[in-house]
């Protein structure tokens, strides 16, 4: 088997037996990416040096007994959302197309420090304000499975890049869905841990209340290892878990018999039908392996896109607003007046999609519109809050579609409306800070990957781990790599 096929764990136990090298593993990774980024565009930069250099030092590591962890010498790439001493963090991003982050972000720290060889940066939309990856100054993504589709958004060149086999694994960034729908799309695990499980400290803000680091990798055993490299407390950020997760592997396998799986109703009123069967068949399995499935109803999860349409819009604005052409960002050269440095510098560095949600965001922050908006939907924040902490009183995870449609054909552009119905299933996880993943679940007749979506208590991402360990295991095959 090609190392590129392996998983990461997998690989991970090659370098511990030395059957294999970092710097081979590496050497395959750099020459896959150099096959499919043509293709795939799933990578604004690639650190051939600086990968080779890491991963040469992790085999003397190795050679010396002193390996700093067991993915010591793995490769793993990042979302271009998160500072890499030395790489550009462009955000994908006219405004930023020449920032080269001055420090490591601290999950990018913590990478480092468990030995990982860091490949590049990766292929998102512009801002991670998007759920298709084409909004973008470098051009769009593709999905692996179907060229002529999105790898889903916004990390969708994350998504695409381990699909792919161009990395055991990635960061991406999940706000209303960024690391989930993609996973769903582009058939990998992708998990958004619980708000504060893992710090933010070094990633470039969209809406802070939301934001939230996750790994993506091809199994949920990679996924639970790379969070626990992950979940460390950050003193220097003060809203960081002040405690470690700890092992995420340990007790994975136990299974789930006398497990509670509520079936969320009304997520499957809005998906397409072969998506509704998927989730259908992850229920009839979760009873085969011993659990006891109930139907749940949220009455107002119907009405969560419109809260987080109006809260990231706001907290985008505020974030935003140090992108001037002063302090950070495309500068205007010309400009006579300050009013119109900030205007062109800020109509030239950011796209359309970008300026739709400052303008929104800025408007239900005004004065008259506060109260209306913004506080509103605040208040029905915290009604969502109540409502999904009561039903998870009685059950123990809540099993639904990731997305209601398979990945769209890359030249969609959505409504409105159909933006927030790509959102509907993933936003009550950031609106409600609960860790949710999506796991690989079969595949439409089309032949596009469906995911179904797993949302847990807060800070168990342990069980939810799993749940979704369980149904993997029950069917394996779900993993079929693309033919690309």
């Amino acid at each position: 088997m090609h190392l590129t096929e392996l998983s990461l764990l997998a690989l991970a136990a090659k370098l511990a037996d030395k059957s294999t090298t970092s710097v081979q593993a590496t050497q395959a990774a750099l020459e896959r990416i150099a096959q499919v980024q043509p293709h795939l565009n799933a990578f604004i930069c690639v650190d051939e040096e600086g990968a080779l250099a890491a991963a040469k030092a992790a085999d003397e590591r190795r050679c010396q007994g002193q390996a700093r962890s067991i993915l010591d010498g793995v490769p793993v790439a990042l979302k271009d959302n998160i500072f890499a001493k030395g790489l550009q963090t462009t955000c994908a991003s006219r405004m930023l197309h020449n920032f080269v982050a001055p420090t490591d972000a601290a999950v990018t720290s913590l990478l480092r420090e468990a030995g990982m060889v860091l490949l590049g940066k990766l292929n998102m939309d512009e801002m991670a304000m998007g759920s298709s990856t084409t909004s973008g100054f470098f051009g769009p993504a593709r999905n692996p499975y179907a060229l002529g589709h999105s790898p889903g958004g916004s990390s969708g060149g994350a998504a695409a890049a381990v699909a792919a086999r161009a990395s055991w694994a990635a960061l991406g960034t999940d706000t209303g869905g960024s690391i989930r729908q993609p996973a769903s799309f582009c058939n990998v695990v992708g998990l958004k841990p619980s708000f504060g499980r893992v710090s933010r400290r070094g990633v470039v803000a969209y809406a802070s209340s939301m934001d939230q680091v996750g790994p993506m990798a091809r199994t949920v055993k990679d996924v639970a290892a790379l969070l626990g490299v992950l979940a460390q407390p950050d003193k220097e950020d003060v809203l960081c878990c002040p405690r470690a997760g700890g092992s995420y592997t340990q007790g994975i396998e136990r299974g789930i018999r006398g497990m509670r799986v509520g079936l969320w109703k009304e997520s499957l009123e809005g998906a397409d039908e072969e998506v509704a069967a998927r989730v259908r068949e992850a229920a009839k399995a979760c009873e085969r392996l011993g659990a006891q499935v109930v139907e749940v109803s949220f009455a107002l999860s119907r009405l969560a896109p419109l809260a987080y349409a109006i809260v990231s819009a706001a907290e985008a604005s505020s974030n935003l607003a140090r992108f001037d052409g002063i302090r950070y960002g495309h500068a205007h050269v010309g400009a006579q007046n300050l009013r119109e440095l900030y205007n062109k510098s800020r109509g030239e560095g950011f796209g359309q999609a970008v300026k739709n949600k400052l303008v929104l965001g800025t408007f239900v922050l005004s004065a008259g519109h506060y109260e209306v908006f913004f506080e509103r939907a605040a208040q029905l924040r915290t009604l969502l809050c109540e409502e999904i902490n009561r039903t998870l009183q009685t059950v123990d995870v809540l099993l639904g579609p990731v997305a209601p449609t398979p990945a769209f054909a890359l030249e969609f552009k959505p409504t409105p409306a159909q933006s927030a119905a790509l959102d509907s299933h993933t936003v009550l996880a950031n609106l409600t800070g609960l860790p949710a993943l999506s796991l690989p679940y079969g595949f439409s007749t089309a032949g596009l990957p469906v995911g179904v979506q797993l949302m847990g208590k807060a800070f168990e991402e342990g069980c939810l781990l799993r749940c979704a360990y369980a149904l993997e295991q029950d069917s394996p095959s779900f993993q079929k790599a693309p033919a690309l």
